[in-house]
């Protein structure tokens, strides 16, 4: 805090902010209104309590308070508003000798911001109020910020600048509702009679906009305060500068007949008489040189068409030469596209005869030899010429298959072949630069230094009390040693014994259905020989008899016909079903041990 003496009140006022809650901030921040307008205070005592206020920070409290909501504000809009003529009081006849650059470039821009954007609430409001006493509140608070913004300005003329070029003055200007552009109008007005050089320190699309909004006004409207403010208006801008009274002579063409048309008898005649004055002033002045632009811009259009009109003569004989042949071009296109198009009907004419022809040709070669071919061979010949047909398809399907297979493979074997002469490429570039690297010095780890060997020490010691290990004599050890080897001596012994009771019952279980299917299909006891017998003596012989059947099985399957081969027309020639050879072999028992 400043060390300075300070005024009392504001100490006081500084320190019951410090100490109170959020929501009551704002109620208390309107005490300083009483402060200010205190009628007891000179200039210069009213100043200093300007500069107390500032230093202790209130004026900043002012500005937090008008970025939040002002809906949840106690007081709501009417709190905000008085907040709002606070902090323009506050600002007006300050000099901040600490830190100008934070007042004057960021804390007044940033006040100015916030009026706009308190301003920009409240005429939406307004324009949605529905009752009278609602829109008179909103109305009379919109004026008490727009005057604050006006005071603000007004006490620091650079600030008018920064007011124009924001783009929420131009929302605001930019308005149907007749009360607040009334508003908005006068404002600017007090701008450019306050500082009549601002127009020219904006940006031109700011100032075009600002113009053609009071241009749009006089235009779309017949209410006679708003046609008064906007003539005004362009009146004090035309009055100012030459330069913008040529610019709007020549951006609005018809500005000086709406005026005179619609405006004249309104109750501003004066205004808009010399409005109109400087218009036509303009437009007198600027006659001549327009016809000397006039006659020079027909001098050249003249001189440019002679030469073009002589070029074109020129260039004539050449075009028509280049027409003809573009002629004779499309012509003979014409031509060979329908000589393509008969001969291709022909060809198709063709082909469908040659198809007819071989067609009727193979069905009269089949009448032919059916005629010839016995009754009782009929179906062999068919099932023949099925099978060499389906042999026909498969055999094409298999060579479009593995054509196709072919070009993916071409095409995987080029992309396989780059990638290696890539990589081979690479590690011939890594190896040269890997050579051409010198090898570094070899350093010895560092290692701990005695603190931090002493920290260790202690974190093991630490464990080790935290954590202490169970004590066993050696004797005992040893005792438990000798237990786990005797039950692991066992363990192994008995697992050995069960491997082999198992081999022996599965041995003995495949024996028995060999056996079993052997005593089905051996023949009756009136019908058995020495060799029958032969086959329950020998252990050999089953195994013969099962690879005999098991043999048959495979030539039956390759006997059969083609129709039931068709679900198997992707596998190998010499691979049989499995579940064809399982019939067969699922009780076959080999003989011996391991």
């Amino acid at each position: 805090f400043p060390m300075a003496a300070t005024d009392p009140q504001v100490l006081a006022l500084a320190a019951e902010i410090t100490e109170s809650r959020e929501q009551d901030i704002p109620l208390l921040l309107l005490k300083l209104n009483g402060i200010l307008n205190s009628p007891s205070l000179g200039r210069e005592e009213s100043n200093k309590i300007k500069q107390d206020i500032y230093d202790y920070g209130l004026t900043q409290y002012c500005l937090l308070v008008l970025k939040r909501d002002h809906s949840q504000l106690r007081g709501a809009w009417a709190t905000a508003a008085q907040l709002a003529e606070i902090l323009s009081h506050c600002c007006v006849g300050l000099e901040v000798k600490e830190d100008p650059e934070e007042f004057y470039e960021k804390f007044l821009p940033s006040a100015i911001d916030s009026l706009l954007v308190l301003g920009k609430r409240l005429q939406a409001r307004f324009i949605r109020a529905i009752k009278d006493k609602e829109k008179q509140d909103f109305l009379h608070w919109f004026q008490i910020v727009t005057d604050a913004i006006c005071w603000l300005f007004h006490g620091h003329i650079q600030l008018a600048a920064c007011v124009l070029q924001n783009d929420r003055f131009l929302q605001l200007l930019i308005t149907d509702d007749v009360e607040t552009a009334i508003v908005m109008m006068s404002m600017l007005h007090n701008i450019l009679r306050i500082n009549s050089s601002v127009l020219l320190q904006v940006e031109e699309e700011t100032l075009h906009s600002v113009l053609d909004e009071l241009v749009y006004k006089l235009s779309s409207t017949t209410n006679p305060a708003v046609g008064s403010a906007a003539t005004k208006l362009l009146l004090l801008v035309a009055k100012f500068c030459k330069q913008l009274v040529q610019l709007l002579t020549a951006r609005y063409k018809g500005l000086k007949g709406l005026l005179s048309k619609q405006w004249t008898g309104k109750g501003f005649d004066r205004e808009l008489n010399q409005l109109l004055d400087l218009l036509y002033l303009e437009q007198s002045n600027g006659k001549g040189e327009m016809q000397k632009q006039h006659q020079a811009a027909c001098i050249i259009q003249a001189a440019w068409r002679g030469f073009q009109t002589r070029k074109r003569l020129k260039k004539l004989p050449q075009a028509v030469i280049t027409l003809q042949r573009s002629f004779r071009a499309k012509r003979e296109q014409e031509l060979q596209h329908l000589t393509k198009q008969k001969e291709d009907e022909a060809l198709k004419l063709q082909m469908q005869l040659q198809r007819q022809r071989a067609m009727r040709l193979f069905h009269e070669r089949q009448l032919a030899l059916l005629e010839v071919v016995h009754a009782s061979q009929v179906n062999k010949y068919m099932e023949e010429m099925e099978e060499k047909s389906a042999l026909t398809i498969q055999r094409f399907w298999r060579g479009y298959r593995e054509r196709r297979i072919f070009h993916q493979q071409k095409q995987s074997l080029k992309e396989y072949k780059a990638a290696i002469i890539i990589q081979r490429a690479a590690c011939k570039f890594l190896e040269k630069r890997r050579r051409r690297r010198p090898l570094s010095p070899w350093k010895e780890p560092k290692g701990l230094t005695d603190e931090q060997r002493l920290a260790l020490q202690q974190k093991v010691d630490d464990y080790i009390k935290l954590h202490p290990a169970s004590q066993m004599s050696e004797e005992r050890s040893k005792e438990l040693h000798m237990q786990a080897q005797a039950k692991l001596a066992q363990f192994l012994l008995r697992s050995r014994l069960d491997q082999r009771a198992a081999q022996r019952r599965e041995a003995l279980l495949a024996q028995v259905n060999t056996d079993v299917e052997l005593l089905m299909n051996a023949p009756g006891l009136a019908e058995t020989t020495e060799k029958d017998l032969g086959a329950f003596m020998s252990r050999s012989i089953p195994v013969a008899t099962k690879a005999r059947q098991t043999h048959n099985t495979m030539l039956k399957y390759t006997r059969w016909p083609w129709w039931k081969k068709l679900g198997d027309e992707f596998m190998e020639d010499d691979v049989i079903p499995d579940d064809a050879i399982n019939t067969e072999l699922e009780t076959l028992f080999i003989g011996g041990r391991k």
